[in-house]
């Protein structure tokens, strides 16, 4: 049960002044699309996430399924990331996936892999679920053995993908890394725009060639691709050149697809209240995104919705303190939200076994546990403020608030306003140095900050629903609820569990149009106006 420090309402951050929303909008550029909240799975970690035919992972399929039970369709699952650059193909292989890990170039997933014939059974283990496939670029364009495996998976891919498991292929993880030079480098420095051109076009027309010709009932819509699939941190290979020059002159591309990272693990002054509890820094990545994509959209050389097809929190997988705890999940949401009222029709958070910021560890390793993580919450806060996206037209406005370190949104339907998200990502900690772990033995009382909302043409005394996304504080990496529901694994394998040890069922009146609600500091609240 959350408990409360009521502040005057002159405290700093707190809303004195009713923030106004209107009742109807009209507009049509936030519109997210089916699936928004979706994930991004390792290639090296698909097997773990979704099992095989004979020991499916029953526990994806369940976190899958509750949020696809509040947005009306599952999340799409993007299979990619650095190693599927990594990934050639051994069709005498007895296993998924073979893999070798080099630690002079990452502990946290193989560099050498290769995947046999059943690594493909995986995408027959989530059912009601889309997918994308990533093929191997950086060694398909320029090795015998790379093209070898273009050629063999192609056909491989299409048989399980077929038309229901489709949404896109995918040809290369963040190529614009590939110049950027060092010892591992896929590419030299001179490799250039059209080189990059060139190879996507040439391979990804041998994909479809291969598909045409093993899967000849599939439409050509479901044999298209997602790209650039850039990382937005380097500079080379400028995505508006690539696109210039043609990279969708067959329009095959269905979905603009960016990546997007807040900070680096490592990067210095790197802190949970600063970096990722914090709206302005998500604003100011989202932003530059959205502009850069309008930019190349004006080319006028094809075009496709942009979605974020990998993002997370901090890059190199995670920071430990940071990217697991309650604060990621509020910043996780605070990012899809801002993301929907920027236009993005999907957002693929990104996750791979052992990862700090994943939303969920699959399986149990000698690193990590079997468990539903913080971020998992966040999620379902998004999925409930965003509603049911197959049934009529949802929209999402975000309301600028005075400090970085809180968020609003309006959410209609069908153009008439239905929920109001608040969060307040002011930092609350209960344990030593906020790692998380140990309890402080008093730790200072948890403000709460009231929030009022003026909404233009609002029935008084009409009655207003209060859903929480609720820890201990933003250092918690346990214990966290939304509306009193937990969807940890030990409950009942990540199928909601309501708890009775937490509040629930709040309501409030409207007073002439306003509704007043306290937030407490490192917390959300999701208003359901009603009718």
């Amino acid at each position: 049960m959350w408990k409360q420090v009521l502040l005057a309402a002159s405290a700093a951050g707190a809303t004195a002044e009713p923030i106004q929303i209107e009742s109807a909008t009209t507009s049509t550029n936030s519109v997210p699309g089916q699936s928004f909240i979706s994930y991004s799975i390792e290639l090296s970690s698909f097997p773990d996430f979704a099992g095989n035919k004979s020991n499916p992972n029953t526990f994806t399929d369940n976190l899958l399924t509750n949020i696809g039970k509040i947005i009306g369709s599952k999340p799409y699952i993007r299979v990619g990331g650095n190693t599927q650059d990594y990934a050639l193909y051994n069709a005498s292989l007895k296993t998924q996936i073979n893999g070798t890990y080099d630690p002079k170039r990452s502990n946290d997933y193989p560099t050498t892999i290769y995947i046999g014939p059943s690594f493909f059974e995986s995408y027959q283990t989530l059912p009601g679920v889309k997918f994308s496939h990533g093929f191997n670029l950086a060694k398909g364009a320029v090795s015998a053995e790379g093209w070898q495996a273009l050629v063999e998976t192609a056909p491989l891919a299409c048989k399980a993908l077929g038309r229901d498991g489709f949404y896109a292929y995918e040809y290369g993880n963040e190529p614009n890394n590939f110049n950027t030079g060092g010892k591992y480098a896929p590419r030299t420095t001179k490799w250039g725009p059209k080189d990059y051109v060139s190879e996507w076009l040439n391979g990804t027309e041998e994909i479809r060639r291969q598909m045409q010709k093993h899967c000849p009932e599939l439409e050509p819509e479901y044999l298209e691709f997602m790209a650039p699939s850039y990382d937005d941190r380097v500079s080379s290979l400028k995505a508006q050149d690539v696109w210039g020059l043609g990279m969708d002159k067959h329009h095959n591309i269905n979905t603009y697809s960016v990546h997007n990272y807040i900070d680096g693990a490592t990067s210095p002054g790197v802190t949970l209240q600063h970096t990722l509890m914090n709206h302005t820094r998500t604003t100011m990545d989202v932003d530059e995104q959205v502009e850069e994509y309008k930019k190349i959209m004006a080319l006028r050389k094809g075009k496709a919705p942009l979605i974020f097809g990998e993002t997370n929190s901090l890059y190199f997988q995670g920071k430990p303190g940071l990217s697991n705890s309650f604060g990621a999940a509020l910043w996780g949401l605070d990012f899809n939200m801002y993301s929907a009222s920027a236009g993005y029709q999907r957002v693929h958070m990104h996750q791979g076994t052992n990862y700090r910021y994943q939303s969920w560890q699959p399986i149990d390793t000698e690193k990590a546990v079997k468990g539903t993580k913080a971020p998992y919450y966040g999620n379902i806060a998004a999925a409930n403020a965003l509603g049911n996206l197959t049934q009529g037209r949802i929209t999402v406005s975000s309301m600028p608030l005075a400090s970085d370190m809180e968020a609003a949104y309006a959410i209609y339907e069908g153009g008439r306003l239905r929920r109001i998200l608040a969060i307040n990502m002011r930092g609350y900690n209960t344990t030593k140095d906020g790692a998380g772990i140990e309890p402080l033995p008093q730790p200072d009382p948890r403000p709460s900050r009231p929030y009022s909302f003026l909404v233009a043409n609002l029935r008084d005394r009409v009655q207003v629903g209060v859903q929480r996304l609720m820890a201990n504080g933003s250092d918690a990496i346990t214990g966290i609820t939304f509306d009193g529901w937990s969807y940890n694994y030990e409950l009942d394998n990540g199928k909601p569990v309501r708890l009775h040890n937490v509040t629930t069922g709040e309501t409030l009146r409207a007073n002439k149009g306003v509704v007043t609600v306290q937030v407490p500091d490192s917390s959300a609240v999701l208003l359901n106006i009603g009718s």
